[in-house]
C-alpha cells in the first residue's frame, strides 16, 4: 500500500495532538511538509515532531505527490485555504469549525464538493471508545425510540485562556463556547438524535470573564423525531467538569460522562464501560489523549483510498454550525 503524502498549514496549539497521531501512523502516512506564519514556532514544531518544513504554501500546493491537506490554522483563515487546497485537487482535513459564518462555512464545502475532493473535520470525539459504544445502542435500537437527548458542558477556562490576541471574538473564532468548546458535544448529539427543529435559548458573557463572544449558553430543544432535548454549556465552571450527554429511550437510559457510559436497561441490566481519556475541560485545554485523532486521520486516509465519505463529513460541520448560529443570532448575542 502506497503511503499517503500530506502537508500540514498551521503549527499552533491544535497541532500537537496530530503531530502525535500522525508519527503513530508512519506506516501508512508521510508528513510531506509543514508550514506556518511563526518561523520559530515552525521551527520547533517541525524539529520536536521529526516533519520537514515546506518552502511555502504554494510549495504544497503545487506539489503533485502531496495527496492531502491538514488544515489546523485560526477559523477566519479556513475559506480561503481550502478554497486553494481543493482547486489543487488535494483532499482537506480540516480543525474545526468550518468557518466563522455560515456563508463561510458553506463555501469550504462547495469548494470540495466542486473539486471533488474528500473534505474531513476535526470532529475527534466521533472516535471515543465510549462515543462509539454509545452510537451503536442507538444504531441498533437498543435504547428504542428517543425520548430525550442532552448536553452538558460545564467546562473552565482561566481568563488567561481569552487574553490570547482573538481569543473568543466573532472576527477570529466566529463566537465562543458553542463555536469552539460545546461543538464537539452538539456534533455527538445531533448525530445520534438528528435535527433540531425548534429552539429556545440563552446566551450569556458571565462576570468571569473578559470576552467579546458568549461563555454561557442554554436552551430548552425539541428535535425532528420529536424528542425532547436541551444544551447547557459554559467555561465558567470552575473548575471544569467532564462533560455530560444523556440519552432517553422507550428501552432505557444512557448517561454518557467524558469516558464513562452507563447504560440502565427498563429490564433491570446496567452496562458499564469506562475509557479513562479526558478532554480537556479544565485550565489546560490540550490535557487529552491524542488516541481519538490518531483513529480519525487513519478514517480519513481510508476514505482517500477508498473512495469513500469520512466518518465525520463537512455536511456533518455544517450541521452543528448552522445550530450554532440559529442560537447565537436568536439571542442577539452576536450582532
Amino acid at each position: 500500500m502506497r503511503k499517503t503524502r500530506i502537508a500540514i498549514v498551521g503549527a499552533g496549539l491544535a497541532a500537537t495532538p496530530h503531530a502525535l497521531a500522525l508519527n503513530e501512523l508512519n506506516d501508512e502516512v508521510e508528513v510531506a511538509g509543514v508550514v506556518g506564519r511563526s518561523p520559530e514556532r515552525l521551527a520547533r514544531f517541525a524539529s520536536t515532531y521529526g516533519f520537514p518544513v515546506s518552502e511555502s504554501f504554494n510549495a504544497v500546493l503545487n506539489d503533485p505527490c502531496i495527496d492531502a491537506v491538514l488544515v489546523l490554522t485560526p477559523p477566519y483563515t479556513h475559506l480561503e485555504l481550502v478554497e486553494q487546497v481543493a482547486a489543487a485537487r488535494k483532499h482537506v482535513l480540516l480543525e474545526k469549525p468550518l468557518d466563522i459564518s455560515m456563508p463561510r462555512a458553506e463555501r469550504v464545502v462547495e469548494a470540495c464538493r466542486a473539486a471533488g475532493v474528500q473534505l474531513g473535520v476535526v470532529f475527534q470525539n466521533r472516535f471515543r471508545p465510549a462515543v462509539q459504544r454509545l452510537a451503536a445502542l442507538v444504531t441498533n435500537g437498543a435504547l428504542g425510540p428517543l425520548a430525550y437527548a442532552g448536553v452538558d458542558l460545564r467546562w473552565w477556562r482561566p481568563q488567561s485562556y481569552y487574553d490570547e490576541p482573538g481569543r473568543g471574538t466573532y472576527a477570529r473564532d466566529g463566537g465562543g463556547v458553542l463555536m469552539t468548546q460545546a461543538i464537539h458535544s452538539l456534533d455527538i448529539l445531533m448525530w445520534l438524535a438528528g435535527e433540531v427543529s425548534s429552539v429556545v435559548a440563552a446566551t450569556a458573557t458571565t462576570a468571569l470573564h473578559s470576552m467579546e463572544a458568549e461563555d454561557f449558553a442554554s436552551a430548552a430543544l425539541t428535535f425532528e423525531s420529536g424528542a425532547a432535548g436541551h444544551l447547557l454549556a459554559t467555561t465558567a465552571a470552575y473548575p471544569g467538569f467532564p462533560e455530560r450527554i444523556e440519552l432517553i429511550g422507550v428501552n432505557g437510559t444512557a448517561v454518557l460522562e467524558g469516558g464513562h457510559l452507563r447504560v440502565f436497561f427498563h429490564d433491570g441490566r446496567v452496562d458499564h464501560f469506562h475509557d479513562p481519556s479526558s478532554s480537556g475541560f479544565g485550565a489546560k485545554p490540550m490535557d487529552f489523549s491524542h488516541t481519538a485523532h490518531r483513529d480519525l486521520l487513519q478514517d480519513f486516509f481510508a476514505a482517500i483510498r477508498e473512495d469513500r465519505a469520512p466518518l465525520a463529513t463537512g455536511d456533518d460541520a455544517l450541521r452543528v454550525q448552522r445550530f450554532i448560529e440559529r442560537i447565537t443570532n436568536d439571542t442577539g448575542h452576536r450582532q
